[in-house]
């Protein structure tokens, strides 16, 4: 089968795009952002890149146009092409529900945060405890080098992590991509407002979440963060599948007969982890932050549905190399570190800065942030930004592109924060500020125009 990808070079369309790849089928697609590395890691699989949506790209004449969620109507002449001429289209989760995941065990990880992260460390406990899970994932986990997989070494492998994104899924399904995959397992993260382009209030974003309950199986299993009151609600609508619950709280607060995971803290590096009162395995590792932690505890209960003793999978969490552009190393120059972290909403700002503040102790962190996802350039979450970044030592807010007042949202935080216009003023002001010993923690969704590469330069020099 010939498919043709609408919007190939966002995460997700090329991962299925992989995919489909590894499948045996022919693959070519289009978009507006054909360029490295996206599209160098496409290539090398064999897929023909278009750039731009031309009605030419018609005479490839696929079997089937898939069509990504950055296709709306009226903008691509390609879309309008296809519809006036009745050609077969269907969104990405549809098509990889169909082809890909409907004979196999999937395991979901949803939330409004730590989605990548957490479906990370399942699909690298599968691998590392050799069930050899095919897995699609918004980010590169270091273990594995890629984003998405078809299958591990062994070919025929049922399991499939997906990590669940309760964005809607094309414009002619505005349901979550999550509903279409039917997993056997699935994590509920956390649950917090977001997505306002999307979504009119936390109360939509629960019914999709309910949506996905509806999904699972009576043999399935739902993890779901116990310390979530908007969690609890979706679960009180209904529910048809077995819950084990985590979270920081004692087991007391929830039902006992649902089971309860929690950590034990250690050290910094160091927690064990427990199933009610039985300790069930210790995490050595070198992730930082209560967020991690809830996040492997997660991780380690669904593996656990999937056949995984919780003492081995604790044990490959040791083994677990983090994901790109979470908490990543950019580089050093002239003694300061330059880290990198996809933080886009207050509640993740927070725990990023938290969690670094514990590692690092006094030592000065320099925050630098841009508000990049719709949510955030329509200034909903402006007013919980300056008690988001409290942790930091200096604060740097990029406001290019955006219609709200920075400045104002920052103004709890005094004289240690700064906004900019313009990249190149922004990387002088950090590149003055910093001293040597001094952490610089760049948050964004985006490429940031390159600020880690030119304010490495910047202190180098």
């Amino acid at each position: 089968m010939h498919l043709h990808i609408l919007g190939i070079c966002g995460t997700f369309m090329g991962g299925i795009a992989v995919i489909a790849r590894q499948a045996g089928h022919t693959v070519t697609g289009c978009d507006t952002n054909v360029y490295p590395p996206m599209s160098s890691q496409l290539e090398a699989q064999g897929i023909r890149l278009i750039e731009g949506f031309g009605v030419e790209q018609l005479d490839l004449n696929p079997d089937i146009w898939v069509v990504g969620n950055v296709v709306a109507r009226g903008r691509q002449p390609l879309m309008e092409a296809i519809l006036e001429r009745g050609l077969p289209y269907v969104s990405g989760p549809q098509w990889l529900a169909e082809n890909v995941l409907r004979d196999k065990w999937v395991l979901a990880a949803a939330g409004t945060h730590g989605k990548t992260t957490t479906a990370s460390m399942l699909a690298w406990i599968l691998e590392d405890c050799g069930l050899s899970p095919g897995y699609l994932i918004g980010g590169v986990p270091m273990n594995f080098g890629v984003s998405a997989r078809l299958a591990g070494t062994l070919a025929d492998s049922p399991f499939f992590v997906i990590e669940a994104d309760e964005y809607d899924t094309a414009f002619f399904d505005k349901r979550s991509k999550f509903v279409h995959y039917r997993p056997r397992t699935a994590i509920l993260n956390n649950l917090e407002y977001d997505h306002a382009d999307i979504f009119p209030d936390l109360a939509a974003i629960e019914t999709q979440f309910h949506h996905l309950v509806r999904t699972l199986p009576g043999n399935g299993l739902i993890v779901a963060n116990g310390d979530e009151d908007s969690l609890t609600r979706v679960l009180q609508r209904g529910c048809w599948t077995p819950v084990e619950r985590f979270g920081a709280r004692p087991p007391a607060t929830v039902r006992e007969e649902a089971g309860f995971w929690r950590a034990e803290i250690l050290s910094d590096s160091v927690f064990d982890a427990y199933l009610g009162d039985t300790r069930q395995g210790q995490v050595e590792w070198s992730l930082q932050g209560e967020h991690n932690r809830m996040n492997a505890l997660a991780a380690i209960a669904a593996a656990r549905h999937a056949g995984v003793p919780a003492k081995d999978a604790c044990t490959a969490l040791g083994r677990f190399e983090n994901v790109k552009r979470r908490m990543e190393l950019r580089g050093e120059a002239g003694g300061v570190q330059v880290y990198d972290d996809f933080a886009h909403h207050p509640t993740a700002i927070r725990l990023t800065l938290a969690g670094l503040r514990a590692k690092v102790g006094t030592a000065r962190i320099l925050a630098v942030l841009e508000p990049r996802s719709n949510t955030m350039k329509l200034g909903v979450m402006k007013a919980r930004l300056g008690d988001s970044l409290k942790d930091a030592d200096r604060v740097f807010c990029y406001s290019g592109g955006l219609d709200w007042d920075a400045a104002g949202a920052l103004a709890s935080l005094g004289g240690k924060a700064s906004v900019h216009t313009d990249l190149d003023e922004l990387v002088t002001a950090i590149a003055q500020a910093a001293l040597p010993g001094d952490l610089v923690l760049v948050m964004s969704n985006g490429a940031f125009g390159g600020i880690h590469d030119r304010l490495l330069q910047r202190l180098a020099g």
